[in-house]
């Protein structure tokens, strides 16, 4: 077993015998020291499902965030996790492009994001409109107030960071993304719902005032706030669009489309 694993699985243990699933940093850190891993607080973050230990997926739980450096095990991983859906085979799209000089100078999640914004395979997805031209913002951090519901447990944060890979808007929609490199079968839904309670959060609050668009032939006076999946497999992205039915439930995650670009050289 991994140190990470070593780590999460201990802090589950002293939550099930003290009768308590709530942990906090003080406890990570010191678990982490015990079992030399040098990276603690990595140690509450599980991207896919498959990663997590054994025991924890037997007993159907996963960590969760609460802010202000306090965490929490709670049941329900296919809540919390969403499985990628396969790209039908009339959505899989060959893509001819120039090489770039700098296409594949790294394989960080920025560069995966830049390919497919330079070129325009984003604009195509999202728009189907290679010639759009949407506003793009970079990664960013920042904090705000959070509650949602896992099953029948509620969970309020007074304050928690949420990261931000990248954003675009359009025509009054915004589009927050989360990229990475390789094909897990799934991911850890908080990736894509709590940026997308970021900017629901600055509606609410009028931190972010709109001017009104037309939108499907009707006028709205917000913006709709929507998510983007990106994965980079060698010269393969697949991007994944999803909405929430409901902004209180990370599990009402639904799949709008999704498609598949091979990039072929010209």
């Amino acid at each position: 077993m991994s140190k990470k694993r070593q780590v999460i699985t201990s802090l589950y243990a002293l939550c099930k015998e003290r009768g308590d699933l709530t942990f906090d940093n003080d406890e990570v850190r010191r678990v982490a020291s015990e079992v030399g891993f040098r990276n603690p607080f990595d140690a509450t973050k599980w991207d896919t499902s498959a990663a997590l230990p054994d025991e924890l997926r037997e007993d159907d739980v996963f960590p969760v965030h609460l802010g202000q450096g306090r965490h929490q095990f709670v049941t329900g991983i296919e809540i919390g996790y969403h499985r990628f859906e396969d790209v039908p085979e009339e959505c899989r799209i060959q893509w001819p492009y120039r090489r770039s000089m700098l296409n594949n100078v790294n394989t960080s999640e920025s560069n995966t994001l830049s390919v497919a914004y330079n070129q325009h395979i984003i604009h195509d997805f999202l728009y189907n409109d290679i010639v759009a031209s949407p506003k793009s913002y970079g990664s960013n951090r920042t904090h705000i107030p959070l509650d949602y519901r896992i099953g029948l447990v509620s969970i309020c944060v007074s304050r928690i960071q949420v990261e931000i890979d990248f954003t675009m808007e359009y025509q009054g929609v915004v589009t927050v993304f989360e990229a990475k490199n390789g094909a897990p079968a799934d991911f850890n839904v908080f990736q894509l719902f709590n940026p997308l309670r970021y900017y629901l959060h600055l509606i609410d609050t009028e931190d972010l005032k709109p001017a009104e668009v037309l939108i499907a032939a009707e006028c709205t006076k917000n913006p709709v706030v929507q998510c983007c999946y990106l994965l980079r497999e060698g010269e393969t992205l697949r991007l994944y669009l999803y909405t929430f039915t409901d902004p209180q439930d990370p599990g009402s995650i639904h799949l709008e489309r999704n498609a598949e670009y091979t990039l072929v050289e010209r």
